[in-house]
């Protein structure tokens, strides 16, 4: 990989780590950085997602005051997290490259498109607000834990989006809990989801060696800093940028693969 690629890849990365600390939707960048850079495809979702668990981890350290007063709502996620996030890494490495490949516009888009669904929402709460109200326990246990598996299942498998679709679910049992809390145990799955597909995929040798390193160092700088400054940036105005972004790259990736 020549020094334009890497540079490609730390930046991409990098800026990845800032959305998805602040509104997710990073892999919107990193994904297709990866593949510019040179990586096929599947070897470039693997990739980013050993690349971006490490981030999730300094992002989950940013908002530790947060998760101190969630643990409960974690232990009830956390399982159909690893599970999910278990099956879907084994069935990206069944998947042979010719479908991945062919799959890979209509996942961006259905990404790109729950990004834009969340902006239609009302806002959260600011922080303040609300910050002394709990999070509801769910009534339904059961209903949570199958969609929260279903939501790993996507993220073990492609993982764009999943941020989006835990905010939604968190959001539908919360209580007056604001944004940074949501936020907080949204980062915490989403790096047990992609941690489990990262173990996965480095034991079937299936990431880059060389985007790897460089990619992980870049996002990790990235998530802290977008974690330490997200309580001051309007998360709407970064969705939106990503939105635009989304909806020029599943273009560009249909054109690559299905245009004359």
């Amino acid at each position: 990989m020549d020094l334009t690629g890497a540079a490609l890849l730390a930046g991409a990365a990098a800026v990845a780590g800032v959305i998805n600390a602040v509104a997710g939707g990073g892999t919107l960048v990193s994904f297709p950085a990866a593949i510019a850079a040179g990586l096929p495809p599947l070897a470039a979702n693997a990739t980013n997602a050993v690349a971006l668990t490490p981030a999730s981890l300094a992002s989950a350290w940013a908002y530790r005051r947060e998760l101190a007063r969630d643990h409960r709502v974690l232990r009830v996620l956390l399982l159909p997290s690893l599970l999910g996030g278990l099956a879907g890494s084994a069935l990206l490495l069944v998947t042979p490259q010719r479908v991945f490949d062919a799959a890979v516009p209509a996942l961006v888009l259905v990404a790109t498109l729950l990004l834009f669904w969340q902006n239609l929402r009302p806002p959260r709460p600011s922080a303040g607000a609300s910050a002394s109200d709990d999070f509801a326990l769910p009534t339904r246990p059961g209903v949570v834990f199958l969609l929260q598996l279903l939501v790993s299942v996507y993220g073990g498998y492609f993982g764009a989006g999943i941020g989006i679709m835990m905010l939604a679910l968190l959001s539908s049992f919360a209580g007056g809990a604001d944004i940074h809390r949501l936020n907080a145990i949204k980062t915490v799955l989403a790096g047990l989801i992609n941690g489990v597909a990262a173990v996965a995929f480095l034991l079937a040798g299936a990431v880059d060696p060389v985007a790897t390193p460089i990619m992980m160092g870049a996002a990790m700088l990235g998530s802290f800093v977008g974690a330490v400054v997200a309580r001051r940036i309007e998360p709407r105005k970064v969705r939106w940028f990503v939105v635009a972004l989304g909806l020029v790259l599943t273009a560009k990736l249909g054109w690559d693969r299905f245009g004359a």
